[in-house]
């Protein structure tokens, strides 16, 4: 399964990215914006940001049971080397939120993060 991305930044591509990843597990029409969590992440290059990113956005989920429905990041580097971004949401709570599909892993496979032309593409394992 893949999500896919455009925005004219590399932040505006990282919160599409985390947003889309969340929308896969959940409908975040439903998702309250009650508490607010803090990821900080860097990689060589940008491929590796975006795992590093998604996959720590996968562990709030699964550690915490976090699900996003806001995201703002600022990224550093040109390329892109490290992100720290705000993410706001609340507990899964499965009385309110509709669980879809779980998203087990990132990939590099296929990936695509390319700021300059505003495009990005994820491979997730389900």
């Amino acid at each position: 399964m893949g999500i896919w991305a455009n925005g004219p930044t590399a932040a505006a591509l990282l919160e599409e990215l985390g947003l889309a990843l969340y929308a896969l597990t959940t409908d975040l029409r439903g998702v309250r914006l009650r508490e607010v969590r803090e990821v900080r992440v860097s990689a060589d290059d940008g491929p590796g940001l975006v795992v590093a990113f998604l996959g720590r956005l996968l562990l709030l989920e699964a550690d915490d049971g976090f699900v996003g429905r806001s995201i703002r990041a600022r990224v550093t580097g040109d390329p892109p080397r490290a992100v720290v971004a705000r993410v706001r949401g609340e507990r899964f709570d499965p009385a309110r939120h509709a669980a879809r599909t779980e998203v087990k892993a990132i990939t590099l496979h296929r990936l695509v993060f390319d700021p300059r032309r505003g495009r990005a593409r994820v491979i997730v394992d389900i």
